[in-house]
């Protein structure tokens, strides 16, 4: 029985088997009689449907391109003024900038690679290219007639005296209000944003007090300068006005300790402080003391004494000659504008 069950299963395997065979058979021939052409029917012709255009793969930047954008200048308002003698002095003085440092600072092993503050701009000698810091470095510059060279050996010196007169103690030093307080102000902006430092010569009278410590004088006169670059962003300004008034500066003002500090002053600024000025005012200057700037006058560049203005006394006068670059809320009374001020 076992036989005839597995007989008759073989028998019904293979019985499937083959019919299974025989429809795949049939399928396939009915598939092909409806794939072949029939008589007197237009043969069919298989379109060549086109395929999505492939993606452009992006070339990489030649190595001019390359090069180019290497050489890219970081800009602002300021950079952007630059003449082309202007950039290709930059450029050669900012190669420069690790001899630089090394030689301003010969005690400091890695001073080569070490970024310095200077004015609130960080310069770093190994990457230099930063539109702040070209302003700042184009300073030297021009105060050194576009040459590298020189405006190195400024920079250097510059470097030094900073760190041998200690401006970062001299900038926290607490100076007797009594004593300085009036000689110095800043106020307003003028028309085209630079901000105004005014310098008021006469207002203590007690010279000894003054400049009986030169030294700390100079302390003084120097903070106030770096307080004044504090208002300068180096990007749409980086120069100021100064106001240097003489009002209630008599001839017994002129002592020989006044006039030995206000010698080092100048040096200090003319060596270390490079093109600051955008224009500069003497005010309320009494007569004996106008025939100094014309004895000096020769001595100066063009272009200091093109920015340099001797005027008159009395705010009807003085404001005639500020008020066209400085706006009435800008200027002290005192000079002839609407400010409530010092």
């Amino acid at each position: 029985m076992t036989q005839i069950v597995d007989g008759e299963t073989v028998s019904t395997a293979a019985t499937a088997t083959r019919s299974s065979v025989e429809h795949n058979a049939l399928t396939a021939t009915t598939t092909a009689e409806a794939a072949a052409p029939q008589p007197g029917a237009a043969p069919t012709v298989l379109e060549d449907t086109p395929g999505p255009e492939p993606s452009p793969t992006p070339s990489a930047p030649s190595a001019v391109e390359a090069a180019l954008e290497a050489d890219k200048e970081p800009q602002n308002p300021l950079t952007e003024k630059f003449s082309e003698a202007e950039w290709v002095a930059l450029k050669e003085f900012r190669s420069t900038l690790p001899e630089t440092f090394k030689e301003a600072f010969p005690e400091q092993d890695d001073a080569e690679s070490t970024p310095y503050n200077l004015w609130g701009v960080t310069i770093n000698p190994l990457k230099p290219k930063d539109a702040r810091v070209s302003v700042v470095l184009m300073k030297f510059l021009r105060a050194r007639n576009l040459n590298p060279a020189e405006a190195k050996d400024m920079l250097i010196s510059t470097l030094r005296w900073r760190k041998s007169f200690k401006i970062d103690e001299a900038m926290k030093e607490q100076f007797p209000e009594d004593v300085f307080g009036k000689l110095g102000r800043t106020y307003g902006k003028d028309k085209d944003g630079h901000p105004i430092a005014y310098n008021l010569y006469g207002a203590n009278k007690d010279l000894d007090a003054v400049f009986g410590d030169i030294q700390r004088f100079l302390r003084w006169r120097v903070a106030f300068m770096e307080e004044s670059i504090t208002l300068l962003d180096f990007e749409t300004v980086d120069q100021m006005i100064q106001i240097h008034d003489y009002e209630g500066v008599s001839m017994s003002s002129r002592t020989q300790a006044s006039k030995n500090a206000a010698s080092e002053a100048s040096s200090i600024f003319q060596g270390h402080y490079p093109e600051f000025l955008a224009k500069k005012f003497f005010v309320n200057v009494p007569s004996f003391l106008t025939w100094i700037f014309w004895i000096f006058k020769p001595l100066l560049s063009t272009a200091t004494v093109a920015k340099m203005s001797v005027v008159g006394s009395g705010p009807k006068v003085i404001g005639t000659a500020l008020l066209p670059l400085i706006p009435a809320d800008q200027l002290p009374k005192r000079y002839g504008g609407d400010a409530d001020a010092f």
